[in-house]
């Protein structure tokens, strides 16, 4: 059997290597000049392999699709894939919910490890060549139509090249195009895991909160919150978890992250305290330092580039003394503090979200396998299939998890 692998990120290395320590005879068509181009990014540069957890918790944290991964996860888990690493002497290390990382800190452990790994499988990679389409014959692929008239024939193959996300990595979306060439129903791409778009006063770009609850309302019902960091940008704000919220935003949104509705986020800058409670720290802080001004109290509480911004959506004047705020004025702070409102005009744009939401419309494909249930031959890896995830290390346990089961399916039809 001879198989083609179209992308040589993580879910294309790891199912090309599987594919080829079984004996099979495995082509790998990489765009770039190198592999794992967009390893080399994942976790800030230290790459979060996966999440140390059950297949259970891997489901809870997918939000495109999770019972299409039911099968796929738990056959290759989250400890199967620290095994792995580990087998392949890749030391990790397990940090802050769960995350696992390589010990050294190095996403170019991981890249190296699975680069000899392929090669070690007899692997043939070709660099710098661009997938344009499947040849297909009697409903059965044949093999794969690459840039420069290079056709590399297969009895099957595994499009594994990624979505839309950081296309300066290679991934341009060439796989949807492919798939719907074929007959695959592509679901419209968004960006996932993306920063919000509003308008901030340059003032608070770079400013950082911690241990703050962010609430998601759509035409002023609530939709989410999550507890964590978030961070201001020059465009509006980030971190953690507004990635984490736009993830389920960016459903109501299309491609160039416009929105469908009215959006706005919530954030609670003090959640361990209730608003009597937080009331009665802003008295207890007057009356400590009641001959200051309001905006000189509050740096005990926030961030002082904050101040000013809280106090505008209390309605308070900064200037006024803090002895001379009423019940009702302290009541509004603590209001603002609590609920300090943001709009939110869009989702960035897809290029630049982590991961990619949307792609192969999994109605059509075998999730046991991840093969076609269209096109005989033809499977999918990754990212290219519409199932998306929040981060923390999940994504890449989709892309391994994935791989995995088509490296499983085709050494089984290899067999047969």
């Amino acid at each position: 059997m001879k198989v083609c692998v179209i992308g040589a990120g993580a879910a294309g290395m790891l199912v090309a290597g599987m594919l080829g320590h079984s004996g099979i005879d495995v082509t790998v068509l990489e765009k770039n000049s190198k592999v794992g181009r967009k390893l080399y990014i994942t976790g800030k540069g230290r790459c979060n392999l996966t999440n140390l957890c059950d297949a259970a918790q891997v489901i809870d944290n997918t939000v495109g699709n999770p019972r299409f991964l039911y099968s796929a996860i738990n056959a290759f888990t989250p400890q199967d894939t620290v095994e792995f690493f580990n087998s392949l002497g890749v030391e990790t290390k397990v940090e802050r919910g769960g995350r696992v990382f390589p010990l050294s800190d190095k996403s170019s452990d991981v890249i190296d490890a699975l680069r000899r790994y392929i090669y070690d499988g007899k692997c043939k990679v070709i660099y710098d060549t661009t997938a344009i389409s499947l040849i297909v014959e009697d409903n059965a692929v044949k093999g794969v139509a690459c840039r420069d008239n290079l056709v590399i024939d297969a009895d099957a193959v595994v499009i594994a090249c990624g979505g839309a996300s950081y296309p300066a990595t290679g991934s341009t979306g060439d796989g949807y195009s492919m798939a719907r060439n074929v007959g695959h129903n592509i679901i419209p791409i968004r960006p996932a895991l993306v920063s919000m778009i509003c308008e901030l006063p340059i003032s608070l770009a770079g400013l950082s909160l911690k241990n703050v609850l962010v609430t998601a309302f759509r035409n002023n019902k609530e939709i989410d919150s999550r507890f964590g960091e978030m961070l201001f940008t020059h465009t509006g704000v980030s971190g953690p978890i507004i990635l984490t919220l736009s993830s389920i935003i960016n459903k109501y949104s299309n491609r160039d992250g416009r929105l469908d509705g009215d959006f706005r986020i919530s954030i609670d800058l003090k959640p361990a305290l209730s608003h009597d409670k937080l009331c009665a720290r802003i008295i207890r802080d007057i009356e400590e330092q009641g001959g200051k001004s309001i905006k000189n109290i509050l740096p005990m509480l926030m961030p002082r580039a904050l101040i000013p911004h809280i106090l505008s959506q209390a309605h308070i004047n900064p200037d006024l003394t803090a002895k001379s705020l009423n019940q009702l004025g302290i009541s509004a702070l603590a209001d603002a503090i609590k609920s300090f409102s943001l709009k939110i005009s869009r989702l960035d744009d897809v290029d630049k979200g982590i991961v990619t939401s949307g792609g192969v419309d999994v109605r059509e494909v075998n999730p046991k396998d991840c093969s076609s249930k269209i096109i005989s031959g033809l499977y999918f890896a990754g990212e290219v299939l519409d199932v998306d995830a929040f981060t923390g290390g999940y994504n890449l346990q989709i892309a391994f998890s994935t791989a995995a089961a088509v490296a499983r399916g085709l050494a089984q039809k290899a067999v047969d």
